[in-house]
């Protein structure tokens, strides 16, 4: 696939999301490296464009370098929004309680705090991203597993060949000490995805180190 038809499978992504105005993005692209430019009123619009733009088939990876200049009507002070960021943390059923603290700079979020897994750090994320105000979301979440490790690389192995996403035979794992690397190659973005998120899911993971390239 030439990048031109890249280019254009993209825009047709972007223009079939209800969510998002495409006309509001500029997409370019060199190599399968998708780069996305121009003025949005959302940081949830910014996530969703840079997902759609992800699941492309020939995407290799994304820049997302869209400015965030929230409409009229959605400007929040840092006080407001750290206050809806406290009470969306606190009403997650997923996110452990008294566990994450919030600090808020020119409507720019950072979570910091410590969980015991993955899905947790990425569920406080998308508590407070779709909040009116925010221009970005850091998350400084730091895991602490409580299980201790055990034969963690059996254990995706054994995920990976299970998965009818994740062709296992391209995919080699290495662990140690609860650190997760992943390598080799992949056929589109939302198989590494996929990957990823199978090793995260493994008890005893404090890291995963994503290597995997995707060649289309």
């Amino acid at each position: 696939m030439t990048d031109r038809e890249l280019k254009q499978h993209v825009e047709n992504a972007l223009d079939w999301e209800p969510s998002i105005d495409a006309a509001d993005i500029g997409v370019s692209v060199d190599a399968g490296v998708i780069t996305l430019r121009g003025d949005v009123g959302s940081y949830a619009t910014k996530s969703v464009a840079e997902r759609v733009a992800l699941r492309v088939y020939g995407v290799k990876a994304v820049a997302n370098d869209l400015t965030v200049r929230l409409a009229t009507g959605y400007e929040r002070n840092d006080t407001d929004i750290a206050q809806a960021a406290v009470t969306a943390l606190k009403w997650s059923a997923v996110v452990p309680q008294n566990h994450v603290t919030v600090s808020v700079s020119n409507g720019w979020l950072t979570l910091n705090g410590t969980v015991t897994w993955q899905y947790q750090k990425s569920a406080a994320a998308r508590s407070v991203r779709d909040l009116a105000g925010v221009k970005g979301v850091t998350n400084a979440i730091t895991l602490r597993p409580q299980v201790q490790p055990g034969d963690i690389q059996a254990k995706i192995e054994g995920a990976f060949k299970r998965s009818a996403e994740i062709d296992a035979r391209r995919v080699t794992v290495t662990a140690v000490d609860g650190k997760v690397v992943l390598s080799g190659n992949v056929r589109s973005w939302a198989e590494r995805r996929e990957a990823e998120r199978a090793a995260w899911a493994a008890p005893g993971v404090a890291q995963v180190d994503d290597r995997i390239t995707v060649v289309p």
